[in-house]
């Protein structure tokens, strides 16, 4: 049964229905409303569904604030311009405060997203539950919920859990906390039903929407976070096995995924955050610019975007550049190492930024493909991954691992996607090579250096760091990127926003260290 809990008062309770954010579908301003009276249709509930979608898609979440925390606080981003507002180098140098103004923007955006799942599971149960798309919608619904959930249960631990639409905020202004394990029962149980009701493909083809492949890889990656490394290849399995039927499959060309212009149902893709060039305020993003470089652009192309310099806010440390080798093909994917500067000359690293003096290799996934968008590639037509066919066979190759399965059968995961990255169009290369069948413990080595080659700069590195429990080691001196302010007995969940302490004191105490 699940456990079902309402919300305090800082959760934002009226559904916000601006839909922009899927490829293809048309803005429908809704408004406040009353459920009972506004589900009439399927249509009305696809409506509903579709304002939860778009939450995701804002500069909060996956525009900006959201991602940009997660990765600061890997290992693999930096900060470059050091002038950025305090509340980023905060997080990148492990001293974030309960006022940051990272997290006080993503806690409610976050409960936003649930909210509008909430209403329209809500609405959509007063439909004809006969009628299938009504089932698909209210799977699609409990994906949005769970996927914002998994987010905010990593991110703060116990969190107050809302499995209901709540239309009085004043009768519930006194929620506490529910513990983490219980938001994982929930997460499960949602995901399980996204699995079993959603399409085969998400609705119109969109990657932005949720079909099974992308149930599946969550409630994987849900189990793997967990140490359930049985569920974790299971689910897995079920999404390798069922490509054909889900559309989905590695692309011939590691670097496409990256590429705005051929991004919208992209193969590859299980779940994404597509923008499309809105500048409305809301579903806008930054995350161009924000790695993109300062003072250069990557071509001379003026009908290309970008057409105007970054701001070199988030940029790797030149010891990450260094640790991959120039063979593997990702690694010239992820990375700018060239580019024009404001006489039109092409120049090296050492010409980057020179506002800045940050003298490395940029990442090059959300700056130079970006598609629709403004000079610096802001407001762009990215679609940011939050899954891919990629990440699934990481999970089963890791939860097959750590059960003690066939070496030949991890390796043989691995492999698929080294082959991919010895091949750059057409060239076949010599690295990296495949893997063998090891032991565990070196597969185990093996399996964290591919996730955090092969998933560079996609938002999951904090969360491997965070479940691996590695903090000590990665920032380090001589690591990567050494941060001596990193405590694991603090660090690896963040503070509650001291403005939702304020409103509701029973969400005390506050998180250990903060």
């Amino acid at each position: 049964m699940k456990k079902l809990f309402k919300t305090s008062s800082m959760i934002f309770v009226a559904i916000a229905l601006m839909v922009t954010n899927c490829t293809d579908l048309e803005e429908e301003p809704v408004g406040r409303f009353s459920p009972e009276s506004f589900f009439k249709s399927p249509a009305d509930a696809n409506v509903a569904l579709q304002g939860a979608y778009r939450q995701i898609a804002t500069e909060k979440l996956y525009g900006r604030k959201l991602v940009t925390t997660l990765m600061l606080r890997g290992d693999m981003c930096d900060i470059g311009n050091l002038a950025t507002p305090a509340r980023r180098v905060d997080h990148n140098i492990f001293n974030v405060g309960a006022d940051n103004g990272m997290n006080t923007e993503i806690w409610p955006t976050s409960y936003q997203a649930i909210s509008a799942a909430n209403y329209t599971i809500f609405g959509a149960e007063q439909l004809d539950q006969s009628d299938p798309q009504v089932i698909e919608f209210i799977a699609e619904a409990r994906f949005v919920r769970a996927f914002t959930y998994f987010h905010l249960v990593r991110l703060f631990g116990d969190i107050p859990y809302i499995g209901e639409a709540i239309q009085d905020p004043l009768a519930v202004a006194d929620l506490g906390k529910t513990s983490a394990s219980v938001v994982y029962e929930n997460i499960i149980e949602d995901l399980e039903f996204a699995a079993q009701n959603l399409p085969d493909t998400p609705f119109a083809g969109a990657k932005s929407r949720a079909g099974k492949g992308a149930a599946y890889g969550f409630l994987a990656l849900v189990h793997l976070t967990l140490g359930n490394w049985q569920e974790a290849y299971d689910n897995a399995k079920v999404v390798l096995d069922n490509r054909g039927i889900f559309a989905t499959g590695l692309a011939a060309n590691y670097a496409d995924n990256f590429d705005a212009s051929i991004a919208d149902g992209f193969v590859e893709h299980l779940f994404v955050a597509d923008f499309v060039n809105a500048t409305d305020g809301l579903t806008n993003d930054f995350m161009g610019p924000m790695t993109g470089i300062n003072g250069i652009v990557p071509n001379q192309n003026p009908e290309e975007k970008p057409n105007a310099p970054g701001w070199s806010v988030i940029v790797p440390s030149q010891a990450v550049f260094d640790s991959w080798n120039d063979l593997d093909y990702r690694k010239e994917a992820s990375f700018i190492t060239e580019g024009f500067d404001g006489d039109g000359n092409l120049v090296g690293t050492e010409g980057f930024a020179p506002a800045f003096g940050v003298t490395r290799p940029h990442i090059r996934k959300y700056f130079t493909k970006c598609g629709v968008a403004d000079d610096s590639c802001q407001n762009s037509s990215n679609n940011y991954i939050a899954m891919r066919f990629g990440e699934v066979l990481l999970i089963a190759a890791e939860a097959l691992n750590e059960l003690g399965g066939s070496p030949s059968e991890i390796a043989g995961y691995i492999n698929e996607l080294r082959a991919r990255a010895r091949s750059a169009d057409g060239t076949v290369r010599s690295f990296p090579p495949d893997l063998a069948a090891l032991g565990q413990s070196q597969m185990r080595d093996s399996i964290r250096e591919e996730r955090r080659l092969e998933l560079a700069f996609e938002f999951k590195r904090w969360y491997d760091i965070k479940r691996w429990e590695i903090g000590p080691e990665v920032f380090a001196p001589g690591s990567l990127e050494p941060q001596p302010n990193f405590n694991p007995s603090r660090d690896y969940i963040l503070p509650l926003p001291q403005t939702e302490i304020d409103q509701n004191p029973n969400l005390l105490p506050q998180n250990p260290g903060y």
